[in-house]
């Protein structure tokens, strides 16, 4: 098909709207990933943009907002926004994107068979990942007794649990330090007080989107930092394990589109992650002094150096 036919196809195509529910900014990725799947706005798709800018309290409201715009479905990030957004309709679609333990939250009946107009992406179950990374941790730093867990308030509540009873069982103690309306300085200045001997990045689209600020942060006081996401540790940061995000943003997507060509949310079972990558910045860990074990680096999927 050539662009001229291609054009006149989208033309000719209904428009769809998209509400996107987010406690932080939005997510370009995904915006990216509908347009690969043929949704361009300004042609066939308008997208309302409802973002909470780290203000979680905000986000009942956008929501009830955000419905009074009727878009054919809704695409919220993380458990505060999904459950906003399931407390304001029973009727229109809700894809979810990154919930934690989205059975146990009371957002889906079941994974197999979620029941209601709730469905789309969830990290794994409970915040287990967390306690993965934990246990990675341990291997990359076996003499640390002490680490961090750095939050944004009023999130990551499993994920804490998860980290806190992980690190238990390996007899490391944990300090909670959370981030209070974005006041990343203030969270450091707490660090520092408690003598940590790393940070441990909870995975939360706030922190993530402010990567780059707590990479800095991390560095200026020497303190070596673990995260999910491959970005974190590309940016500097000196480990990630976690799913691939790029992976996650098209399941994403791909319930969204099978949302606006007709199928129901409580016919489509919830999706997990199924492949995880470990990336371990040895430009970092030299920086810092540290030395990763070989068994470790061999099992990376990048080493960046």
């Amino acid at each position: 098909m050539n662009r001229r036919a291609f054009v006149r196809t989208l033309a000719a195509a209904k428009v769809r709207k998209v509400g996107e529910l987010h406690p932080g900014t939005g997510s370009e990725e995904r915006l990216a990933a509908l347009r690969e799947a043929g949704y361009v706005e300004g042609q066939n798709l308008v997208v309302e943009r409802r973002h909470a800018d780290g203000h979680i309290e905000r986000l009942p409201a956008l929501a009830v907002e955000l419905i009074g715009l009727k878009p054919d479905v809704i695409l919220a990030t993380g458990v505060n926004a999904i459950r906003a957004a399931k407390n304001a309709t029973k009727i229109i679609p809700i894809v979810m994107a990154f919930a934690e333990d989205p059975v146990g939250t009371g957002l889906v009946a079941s994974l197999a068979r979620p029941g209601g107009n709730v469905t789309g992406v969830t990290l794994v179950a409970a915040g287990t990942m967390a306690a993965k990374r934990v246990e990675v941790f341990k291997e990359a730093m076996p003499r640390a007794r002490r680490i961090a867990l750095l939050s944004w308030r009023g999130m990551e509540a499993a994920q804490v649990k998860e980290a806190e009873q992980a690190a238990r069982a390996l007899k490391i103690e944990t300090i909670l330090v959370e981030v209070r309306n974005g006041d990343y300085e203030g969270a450091f200045s707490a660090l520092a007080a408690e003598r940590a001997d790393a940070l441990f990045v909870l995975s939360n689209s706030l922190l993530n989107r402010d990567r780059k600020r707590i990479i800095a942060l991390a560095a200026r006081h020497r303190l070596p930092a673990f995260y999910e996401w491959r970005e974190s540790a590309e940016d500097g940061g000196l480990l990630a394990y976690g799913a691939k995000i790029r992976d996650l943003n098209l399941r994403v997507v791909a319930f969204v589109d099978k949302i606006l060509k007709g199928a129901k949310p409580a016919d489509l079972p919830v999706e997990q992650p199924t492949s995880f990558e470990l990336v371990i910045n040895l430009k970092t860990a030299k920086a810092l002094g540290l030395t990763i074990p070989p068994a470790l680096l061999q099992r990376a999927d990048q080493v960046i150096e």
